[in-house]
């Protein structure tokens, strides 16, 4: 089974992540389905908004764990990196229906969607630090711009869950809905922007974006400098062998 599902139609790209038996989490393989998906996107005049949808149970968990540990993304091209290059400089309207589990590169992508609509009850942690890693997705910089400093360092310091209604009220989500209803509101609120003409939702886009495009950038690749060199340190590498083993890590016995 196709673990990234697309259908195009009347203007709108739905790319469905579809692995619900391990929480929509993220493969290289995604990765770069996706980077395609969206490459494609950019220059079809046919496609005039994207949505992104996971399951009424889970957006996306994140990156997949067990690859991480197998295959950390330590390379610059890695597919990881590459979907956060081109979902971030994406010129066209991108749309996100949000349900249940938003993890990881799950919740920090949707900072480089433009309209997030959101169940009531869904859940979103931030926790990279937890796993002995940094931000990433620009994410130190966006999420501290959309929560203010104090809530976005809570949510990356400490790596806790933060509800929906917080995540409206940072500005992280556009709209919350009943769980039932997020999907085809999301792809409703597409097809009106399908409506439009193309070149007013980019030249729109992009000068909303225009004024800190260049920051963001920089900020990305600073993220991922620093997250290659520390997805293969011991506080990392504490952290993906007590998610094996199921246990609590230890960052003490690792120090810095």
């Amino acid at each position: 089974m196709q673990d990234i599902l697309l259908n195009q139609s009347a203007g709108v790209l739905t790319i469905t992540f579809n692995r619900a038996g391990k929480k929509n989490s993220f493969t290289a393989a995604m990765y770069t389905d996706m980077v395609a998906a969206l490459e494609n996107a950019a220059g079809d005049d046919q496609v005039r908004a994207v949505v992104f949808q996971g399951s009424q149970e889970a957006f996306s968990a994140g990156n997949d764990i067990d690859e991480f540990i197998s295959n950390p993304p330590v390379e610059p091209d890695a597919p990881v990196w590459q979907f956060i290059r081109v979902l971030s400089t994406f010129p066209k309207p991108v749309v996100a229906a949000v349900n249940g589990v938003v993890v990881g590169i799950g919740a920090t992508m949707l900072l480089h969607c433009d309209l997030v609509y959101a169940a009531t009850d869904a859940r979103f942690r931030v926790p990279f630090v937890n796993l002995g890693v940094c931000p990433e997705a620009g994410s130190s910089l966006l999420l501290q711009k959309i929560f203010g400093y104090r809530n976005a360092a809570e949510a990356l310091l400490l790596g806790g869950q933060f509800s929906a209604e917080e995540a409206l009220n940072g500005g992280l989500v556009t709209r919350l809905l009943p769980p039932n209803e997020v999907l085809a509101y999301a792809r409703q609120e597409a097809a009106n922007l399908a409506d439009k003409p193309v070149s007013a939702l980019m030249e729109t886009k992009r000068l909303l974006k225009s004024h800190d495009a260049e920051t963001v950038s920089v900020r990305i690749e600073e993220e991922t400098r620093l997250f290659q060199k520390m997805v293969t340190q011991p506080a990392a590498r504490e952290a993906f062998a007590a998610f094996g083993e199921k246990r609590r890590p230890d960052f003490r016995k690792v120090g810095q």
